[in-house]
Formats: structure tokens, sequence, C-alpha cells
């Protein structure tokens, strides 16, 4: 029952030399009347020749997208390449959304929102479709199929409905091939009952393969095979007593250990990436991607700083908002 507003502030800044540049303007986006509750431009991957591919959320039902004129009914919900040179999109790839709404894997109301996604050696997109709770495979040619569906939990909490839903938010591939699912959990947000999955594209099969975590927002692997998981809050988005900061854990590839590398300073971070280096990792986290005009990107050195985190610019670089989800 709440009104987006649709328009064309959607944009990809980069940092080269220090120095960061807008290289994309103009694409399609919906928020609400103060800027929150956004969805756009959520995700990008890139081919081994430079290649950008685009991945866009919607949150709602496709048949929604029509009213946006073409622009907006051909993009949102889709996964689409990028010019980088500052032609802005080239084309539609795959419709996401479309098949979302035409088969509805999960079953329930028709929401979809594709929020993170991957791709594969062989050049297919895995993409996380929180709104759907589902999470998809899609073909250069444009073919879209469902891989699996995250369920419903049961809810541990005195309030709230009697179940939650899985909401998935991103997806990384791992040494081994297999992917990687991270999950944010739908109201009441309960603390401590995210999962990683994992998803064997030999056998078909989905596992949980690391539990006991609070609204994942993203997921990545290093250079290792070191699994890094980025929290959205530490104590759940319902929570009473405040959603608390955002985390960032290692989980180590040979032990399983957990290693907290950033929390203090984290509000709201929304996505991950890793520049793998001979000084050890380093990390770029958005941040503040609730705030309109207000989202930044951190550097975070390997060794995590006791009262501060090494911030090498702030901007709009990536600013993952956190678009409506099936609650």
């Amino acid at each position: 029952g709440a009104t987006s507003y649709f328009g064309y502030s959607g944009g990809v800044s980069r940092l080269f030399g220090g120095v960061q540049t807008r290289v994309i303007s103009g694409l399609p986006s919906l928020a609400s009347l103060d800027g929150t509750d956004s969805a756009g431009l959520q995700d990008i991957v890139f081919g081994s020749g430079g290649q950008a591919w685009g991945l866009f959320g919607l949150g709602s039902s496709p048949a929604q997208r029509d009213s946006l004129g073409a622009f907006g009914a051909s993009f949102l919900g889709t996964v689409s390449s990028l010019s980088l040179g500052g032609a802005g999109i080239v084309a539609s790839v795959a419709d996401i959304s479309r098949f979302e709404g035409t088969n509805n894997p999960a079953g329930g109301t028709v929401d979809s929102n594709p929020y993170g996604f991957a791709r594969t050696a062989a050049g297919n997109f895995i993409v996380a479709d929180a709104g759907g709770n589902s999470f998809l495979q899609a073909t250069a040619a444009g073919s879209v199929s469902a891989l699996g569906v995250l369920p419903a939990q049961p809810n541990p909490l005195p309030f709230g409905p009697p179940v939650y839903q899985a909401v998935p938010t991103s997806i990384a591939i791992g040494p081994d091939g297999s992917y990687f699912i991270g999950q944010l959990t739908g109201f009441p947000f309960p603390a401590g009952s995210a999962n990683v999955f994992r998803y064997d594209p030999s056998t078909a099969t989905t596992s949980v393969a690391y539990s006991g975590f609070t609204n994942i927002i993203d997921l990545e692997f290093d250079a290792a095979g070191n699994l890094y998981v980025l929290q959205l809050t530490s104590n759940g988005l319902a929570s009473p007593g405040g959603p608390g900061s955002g985390v960032l854990l290692k989980i180590d590839s040979l032990t399983g250990a957990r290693t907290t590398i950033a929390s203090e300073g984290l509000q709201f971070p929304g996505g991950i990436a890793i520049e793998s280096g001979p000084g050890g990792a380093v990390f770029y986290v958005s941040n503040h991607t609730n705030l309109p005009l207000g989202g930044e990107v951190l550097r975070i050195s390997a060794v995590p700083e006791p009262s501060s985190f090494a911030l090498l610019f702030g901007g709009a670089l990536f600013v993952f908002a956190l678009a409506k989800r099936r609650a």
C-alpha cells in the first residue's frame, strides 16, 4: 500500500588513482517520498575483459513496471549490460522479475526484488531475489530458470507472524564452484537466525553452510578462499533496543573460525568489495545506505583497528539502499 516514486537518479561512480568520478548517470530508480526505501541498480559484476553487468531491483510485482515508461519497464528487475564509458545501459540481458511474476517459484504474493548476483565461469548469472525468496540462473541469451527457494522458518520471537521469510540478499561463488547465498531474514528479523546457504550445482541440493548470523546483506570470497559476511545489523532490524551496528566477519577457509574484522562505525552497510595485495586484504564497504545523500564508502585495512576505520573517501560509490522486501 505504500507509494513509490520513479526517477532517473541512479548512477555508478568509479574510484581510480584516488579520484572518484561518476561514470554513469540517469539510471532508473524507485524510492519513497523522502528518498528512503529505494530500489534501482543494486549490484555490479565484471567479466574478464572488463565488460560490466548491473542488477536492477524492483520490490514489487513486475506488472507494476508497465506504468514507468519504456526505460523503467525495460530495466527494473533485470540483469542488464552496462557501458562504463558513459553510455549507460546497453541492453537488458535477462528479465528476472518477469520470470518471477510468471512462474512464482516460492508461491504466495508475486513480489520480485533482484538484489545480489554473481557471474559463473561459464558466463551465466546467479541471482538472489529478495522479494521472491528464491535464487535463479540467467544465461547471457536471456533464459531464466529457478535453482531453489529458501523456505520460511518458525518465528522464535513473541511478536510478529508465526513464520519469518528467508529473504536472500547476496550470492558468492566459492572456490569449489558452489553458490553461497546470504540470508537477511524477514520480519521480525530475529537476531542470530540468518544463515549462509550452499547450493551445489552438480547435485542441485541446498544446505546450510554457516548459521548464527543477523541480517546478512553481502558475501564475498578473497583470493585465499576465506568467506566474508557483511551484516546489516548486529541486533536485528526490529530489535527493541535498536538494530545496532553493522558487522564484517571473516570465516577462515581451513578452520571455519570466525573473526570480526570491523563493526564500530558501520551503520546500515550495504555491500563489500575486496582488494587482495601483498600487505593483506583491503575492504571497501558502502555505509549509511539508508540515508539519502548520506552514503559513503569506507576503506578498511586488513588489520582491524580498535577505535576507528581508515576512511579513504566518502561519496556515493555503489551505495546499496535497503529496498522493499517481502516481510
